[in-house]
């Protein structure tokens, strides 16, 4: 995993709407990653109309979903350093809740 750069210029992970705001650099790797992975998902959907062996389909579904992970763990690692330790330091416990209900949807 690469080092992140945290250049937040306003903290507003928790106000009203919830919103978060990624630092550049990770929103654009993070973008680029998506993209990647619809075209993926686009190829996966041409192979099937194609009647593409199955084998061949379903290990490129392995690599969809492991694509995917990798995005969630540069997230979830920006999340973590950023909202999830600023909601902490300004004494807001609730976050902890949130935050397990997260992860345990990850591990499904």
């Amino acid at each position: 995993m690469t080092d992140l750069k945290h250049n937040h210029e306003v903290s507003d992970c928790h106000e009203s709407g919830r919103q978060g705001r990624a630092p550049a650099e990770l929103k654009e790797n993070l973008i680029r990653r998506l993209n990647r992975i619809e075209g993926q998902v686009r190829g996966i959907k041409g192979m099937i109309e194609r009647d593409v062996y199955c084998d061949d389909i379903l290990n490129q579904m392995a690599a969809v979903q492991s694509a995917l992970h990798s995005v969630s763990k540069l997230l979830l690692e920006s999340h973590i350093k950023t909202c999830v330790m600023e909601r902490l330091k300004e004494g807001d416990q609730e976050v902890t809740g949130e935050f397990m209900k997260t992860i345990s949807k990850l591990i499904k």
